[in-house]
């Protein structure tokens, strides 16, 4: 069957689906930062995905449309982070060539159904269809090819679960996603820790999760500082297969300390 693939965005989305599936880990991410740069940086330096934040950033949805095209063109796999679901905004990204989506604080599973049927055309969800658009190669190879691309590498869709509680038991919430994506930092502050506190209340909320991903066959994810042995069992993600490591500004700021520490 020819598929169509002109920005590589469903081979990105099947490379990322293999890693998970064999155990990872994918290493990625955050970017900030604005400009072709912090993208092309990234691609540079090997990461297997970078998640651009228009969450806690000020890119807006130009920017990072923009970063998407030039990540799909370097080969880089790229998701967007995303507050909420906004059916119109998901259908720009995806077109623009995203390899998945990264929803903040998911406390639902009307949340995630949601985020699923957004980024599904029917009959799996709601997204609407069109080819004019770079990820379908503007119409070029069909309509019935672009679909069966779509249907047999769907967007990589991320939960992230970063407070104390749920609404919804975390094996429901996490029925339509690929990732569920422990949002540390976020999930600290809910369970009242600070950066010196017996971390233990994390760990147990952290290892919720992972057993909610081992019953429904999700792979866990979560946010570090730093790729480190202590890092990884200080947040409890020893057994995660995607990993977000800090992000661009904070490797900026971290550089920047550095060379003024050398004084």
């Amino acid at each position: 069957m020819t598929t169509s693939d002109p920005l590589g965005t469903h081979r990105a989305r099947r490379r990322l689906r293999t890693t998970l599936r064999d155990g990872g880990p994918l290493v990625g991410t955050f970017l900030k930062l604005p400009g072709p740069d912090p993208v092309a940086l990234a691609a540079r330096a090997g990461l297997d995905f970078v998640v651009l934040d228009l969450e806690h950033s000020a890119l807006d949805e130009r920017a990072v449309t923009d970063q998407l095209r030039l990540a799909a063109a370097l080969g880089l796999p790229a998701l967007v982070r995303i507050p909420a679901v906004d059916p119109g905004q998901v259908n720009r990204l995806l077109e623009a060539g995203a390899a998945g989506l990264q929803l903040s604080t998911v406390r639902t599973r009307a949340q995630t159904q949601a985020l699923h049927a957004a980024a599904r055309y029917a009959p799996e969800g709601r997204r609407s269809i069109s080819l004019a658009h770079p990820a379908a190669g503007y119409g070029a190879d069909g309509l019935d090819a672009y679909l069966a691309a779509e249907a047999a590498d769907p967007p990589l869709l991320v939960a992230q679960i970063e407070t104390a509680t749920t609404e919804d038991p975390l094996p429901e919430l996490l029925d339509t996603v690929d990732v569920a994506f422990v949002g540390t930092t976020d999930l600290s502050v809910s369970l009242g820790l600070s950066t010196t506190d017996d971390p233990a209340p994390l760990l147990a909320r952290t290892a919720e999760v992972a057993e909610a991903t081992r019953v429904g066959g999700t792979a866990l994810g979560g946010w570090l500082p730093q790729h480190t042995p202590e890092a990884l069992a200080r947040f409890g993600l020893a057994d995660a297969r995607y990993l977000v490591l800090g992000s661009d500004l904070q490797l900026l700021g971290a550089g920047l300390r550095g060379l003024t520490a050398q004084r």
